[in-house]
C-alpha cells in the first residue's frame, strides 16, 4: 500500500516535507481539513448572501481597483478573469521539484480554513500531486508581495482548463489532461481566485527546497574539509573544543566536533607537524562553516513558520465571524531569509575553492596540481578555474534582491519583497556550492593517493573507497568534465 500523508493541522516539518517527498507519498486531506474548508466556504457564502458592503476581492476588483463594486451576478467572472489576467509570468521555467513543492504547500495553506475555496479546488490540487501533473511556472513575473501572484496564476490555470502542463515527461495542454481523467474545468466561486494566487507559496518552495540542500550542503562540506586538512597535512589543534568554549556559537562548536570525529584514527592528523599554522580555510573551519549552520538554523525557523502559515488575503473567521483583508501575503520575512542564506552557501563554497588552490599548489609534499609528472600534464590545474569561476557567480548572485522595492498597481502596492527573485538566485547558488564541494572533493581524493601508504580516518577512508569505485585516480590527463560530473552525482548518493 501506498505511503499516504495527511494534510492537516498538525505541524509541517523540514524533516517531513523530505519525507514526503523522496518517500514519494501520496497526499490526501484529513476529516479535521475537509472539515475547516467545507466550513470556511459555507460561512463566506452565507456572509456574502448577506452582504450590503464591499469585501475586498470578493465584490470588489483587486490592488488599485479595490473600490470598484462588482454586481453578484459577475462575482464568478471576477475570479476566473484575475486567474487569466494574472497569468503574466516569462523566463526560465520553474523545476519540477518547486513546483511540486508549490503545490503541496498551497494545499497546506489553504487546507486552515481560513482562504474561502471549495473541497473540491483543494482536491484537485492533491490530484496534480499525486499523478506528477505539473503546472509550467515562470521563474520571472513575482515581485513577493500581494504574493506571487503571477506565479500562482501560472500554478492554477490548469484547474480551469488553461495553461501547459507537464504529465509523463510531454508538454501538454492542461485540457487535454482533464480530458484524460474525466475531470471537469474548475468553476471558481467568489473569493477563490484570489486564494489561489494570493499567497508565498512560489518563495516558500523554493526556500523548503533550498534549506533541505543547503542542510546537506553543509554536512557535505565539514566531510570533503576534514578530507583536505588531512590530505594538506593540517594540523587538528584548531579543533580542540577548548577553543570553541570561549567563543560559543552553536555552529561554531558544532563543526569543531564534527571534524574532530571524522578524523579520529587518522595517521596523518596524529603525526608530526613541520608547519606551526594552516591557512584559514583550513584553520577557520569552524568559524566560517559554523556560521553557515547558523544562518541556515535561522533561515529554517524562518520558512518553517511560512509553511505552516495561511498567506492569502482576505482571511476568513469563520467563529470569530469576521473577515479581514491584511497583509500576510507579504513576502520580506522570507526575502530576508533567502539573501541571508544564499550568502551562507556561498561562503561555503568560497573556503571550499581556497582548500581547492592550496592542494593544487605544490605545497607540502604534493606535486603541483596533484599530478605525477606536471608539465607534460596540467593536471588539476583548471578545475580550480571552473570553481574560482563558479564562486564568483555565487558572489555575484549575493547582491541582496530584499532591499529593493518597485511600486506597482498605481501605488496600492507601494512596498514589495522582491522575494521571488532572491529565491530564484539562491537556487543557483545551492547548485553552483555543490559544484565546488565536488570539485574539492576530486582534488582530496587525488591528493591523499599521494599520501600513501598512510591512511586516513576509517570513515573518510570509507569515503574515498566509495568515490575512487566511481572515479579512478588521475595518473595523466584526461577530461575533468566527467570526473566533475561524476563528483557531482557522487555528493547525491553517498551518505554523509
Amino acid at each position: 500500500m501506498d505511503n499516504i500523508h495527511y494534510i492537516s493541522g498538525e505541524y509541517l516539518t523540514l524533516e517531513t516535507v523530505e519525507t514526503v517527498l523522496t518517500q514519494k507519498y501520496t497526499l490526501a486531506l484529513s476529516e479535521e481539513a475537509e472539515h475547516r474548508i467545507v466550513r470556511c466556504y459555507e460561512y463566506l457564502h452565507q456572509k456574502i448572501g448577506g452582504a450590503e458592503g464591499s469585501i475586498y476581492g470578493i465584490n470588489t476588483g483587486f490592488g488599485a481597483l479595490c473600490n470598484r463594486k462588482i454586481p453578484t451576478s459577475d462575482v464568478e467572472q471576477l475570479q476566473r478573469n484575475l486567474m487569466m489576467s494574472h497569468a503574466c509570468g516569462t523566463g526560465a521555467e520553474a523545476p519540477h521539484e518547486v513546483v511540486k513543492l508549490m503545490l503541496l504547500l498551497k494545499i497546506q495553506s489553504l487546507a486552515y480554513g481560513h482562504s474561502g475555496v471549495q473541497l473540491k479546488t483543494v482536491k484537485r490540487l492533491i490530484d496534480f500531486y499525486n499523478r506528477d501533473i505539473y503546472p509550467i511556472v515562470y521563474q520571472q513575473g513575482s515581485l513577493g508581495a500581494s504574493g506571487d501572484l503571477a506565479p500562482l496564476a501560472h500554478l492554477c490555470l490548469p484547474l480551469l482548463g488553461l495553461g501547459e502542463v507537464y504529465f509523463q515527461g510531454y508538454k501538454l495542454a492542461s485540457e487535454h489532461v482533464l480530458e484524460m481523467f474525466s475531470w471537469e474545468p474548475i468553476t471558481l466561486k467568489a473569493k477563490e481566485g484570489l486564494a489561489l494566487l494570493n499567497g508565498t507559496q512560489f518563495m516558500s518552495a523554493y526556500g523548503v527546497y533550498t534549506l533541505l540542500m543547503a542542510n546537506r550542503l553543509s554536512a557535505q562540506a565539514d566531510m570533503v574539509g576534514a578530507l583536505s586538512l588531512d590530505a594538506f597535512d593540517g594540523r587538528i589543534e584548531p579543533f580542540n573544543e577548548l577553543i570553541h568554549r570561549i567563543r560559543p556559537h552553536q555552529g561554531q562548536l558544532e563543526t569543531a566536533q564534527v571534524v574532530r570525529e571524522l578524523l579520529e584514527g587518522s595517521e596523518i592528523i596524529v603525526r608530526e607537524k613541520q608547519h606551526v599554522q594552516d591557512p584559514y580555510s583550513f584553520r577557520c573551519m569552524p568559524q566560517v562553516h559554523g556560521a553557515s549552520k547558523d544562518a541556515i538554523r535561522y533561515a529554517g525557523q524562518v520558512f518553517l513558520t511560512e509553511i505552516n502559515s495561511v498567506t492569502d488575503n482576505p482571511n476568513i473567521f469563520p467563529e470569530e465571524d469576521t473577515i479581514i483583508s491584511g497583509g500576510n501575503f507579504h513576502g520580506q520575512p522570507l526575502a530576508l531569509a533567502l539573501d541571508f542564506l544564499a550568502i551562507a552557501v556561498t561562503e561555503l563554497g568560497s573556503i571550499s575553492e581556497r582548500r581547492t588552490y592550496q592542494l593544487i599548489s605544490g605545497l607540502r609534499g604534493l606535486p603541483e596540481f596533484l599530478v605525477a609528472e606536471p608539465g607534460l600534464n596540467s593536471g588539476f590545474m583548471i578545475s580550480q578555474y571552473t570553481a574560482a569561476s563558479i564562486v564568483s557567480q555565487s558572489k555575484q548572485l549575493c547582491t541582496p534582491a530584499s532591499v529593493d522595492s518597485i511600486p506597482s498597481s498605481n501605488n496600492q502596492e507601494d512596498h514589495v519583497s522582491m522575494g521571488a527573485n532572491a529565491a530564484t538566485k539562491l537556487y543557483q547558488v545551492v547548485h553552483n556550492t555543490e559544484r565546488v564541494l565536488a570539485i574539492e572533493l576530486m582534488n582530496a581524493v587525488q591528493a591523499l593517493d599521494f599520501r600513501r601508504p598512510l591512511q586516513t580516518s576509517p570513515i573518510l577512508e570509507k569515503l574515498v573507497a566509495a568515490y575512487r569505485d566511481k572515479i579512478p585516480f588521475v595518473s595523466t590527463d584526461r577530461v575533468l568534465h566527467h570526473d566533475i560530473m561524476q563528483s557531482i552525482a557522487f555528493l547525491h548518493t553517498y551518505t554523509f
